[in-house]
């Protein structure tokens, strides 16, 4: 079941230039900071009602984060969907004929379980199917 938008990713070049217009025009509170090394991406969390703001920077030019920049630009990435039960969701999700990224969930920032739809079966949107312990 999917039980809200838990956030939406933000692709940016530099956490350290971008969070200034998140908390202090936006006045967003930071939750905090942290490094993904699996993704390759520093990540940084941002309180904005009742979803959060994930701002993402490459630290790798290998990350996926760095191949979104240089084709895209700096911008909105993806929408991550809280579930739960994520392993059923993936299977939901591949019995209506939807192409998964992640067949399996693999571990993402905030101690999630995460798997990412292909924006190809979902109208050029990426989402993230994300289900948090606890």
């Amino acid at each position: 079941m999917i039980k809200k938008v838990d956030h939406i990713g933000i692709a940016v070049k530099s956490l350290e230039n971008t969070l200034p217009f998140y908390t202090e025009v936006l006045n967003l509170s930071l939750l905090g900071i942290e490094e993904v090394e699996s993704q390759k991406v520093k990540v940084a969390f941002l309180q904005a009602g009742e979803t959060k703001l994930e701002l993402l920077e490459a630290t790798s030019a290998e990350s996926s984060i760095a191949a979104f920049i240089e084709k895209r630009g700096e911008g909105i990435h993806h929408v991550a969907l809280g579930v739960t039960s994520i392993e059923d969701r993936i299977a939901e999700m591949k019995e209506n004929g939807i192409r998964m990224i992640d067949e399996k969930p693999r571990p993402g920032a905030g101690g999630a379980d995460i798997a990412f739809l292909h924006p190809k079966s979902a109208a050029g949107v990426l989402f993230e199917l994300c289900e948090k312990k606890g």
